[in-house]
């Protein structure tokens, strides 16, 4: 019998290790998860990209010429003057027209005639108003209350002269074009 109660024993004693064992191990793995997690923190943030309104006015014809008689009205080409315009804005833009000067200037140095500034009348192209062109103040030759298209809108002038009694001659101004988003 004491072989059966030393055996009894120390079974006993091996499966109350075992389980103490095992028990400390999943204690152990449990801490071990505890720890981790608690080393762990998360977080979110949001990216924004801020894009602004851009305008590009491309494209500009670089001159035009009107030619005819002294007392002729002359009108030119539909779309004489053709530039590209681009912008983003949901609002839309204007382009205006100024003359630099209030007259027209002969090319020849030793010719003092001048075509007034008046003379010279602008519209967008397919509208049927002429306005005269000025030095004082930007007329608006084209108006949208909408983004251009990716690629750009095209934007065509068309220009009208009475020409006055003047010496044969070319008479030049320039004009500005400006792009502005609304």
């Amino acid at each position: 019998m004491c072989d059966r109660a030393s055996r009894t024993t120390s079974h006993r004693s091996a499966l109350v290790r075992g389980l103490l064992t095992t028990t400390a191990a999943i204690a152990l793995v449990g801490a071990s998860s505890l720890s981790a997690s608690a080393d762990e923190s998360a977080g979110t943030t949001v990216g924004n990209v801020s894009v602004g309104a851009s305008i590009l006015l491309t494209g500009m014809t670089p001159s035009f010429t009107l030619n005819g008689l002294s007392g002729a009205t002359v009108t030119s080409v539909a779309g004489v003057v053709s530039m590209n315009v681009k912008t983003n804005n949901f609002a839309g833009y204007d382009v205006t027209v100024q003359a630099e000067t209030d007259t027209l200037v002969a090319t020849d140095p030793d010719n003092d005639d001048s075509i007034p500034i008046g003379a010279l009348k602008v519209r967008e192209t397919g509208e049927s108003a002429w306005s005269a062109m000025t030095d004082a103040t930007p007329l608006t030759v084209h108006s949208q209350g909408a983004r251009s298209a990716e690629v750009g809108d095209t934007v065509r002038n068309d220009y009208q002269v009475q020409i006055p009694f003047v010496a044969t001659d070319t008479y030049s101004v320039t004009l500005d074009y400006v792009a502005t988003t609304l």
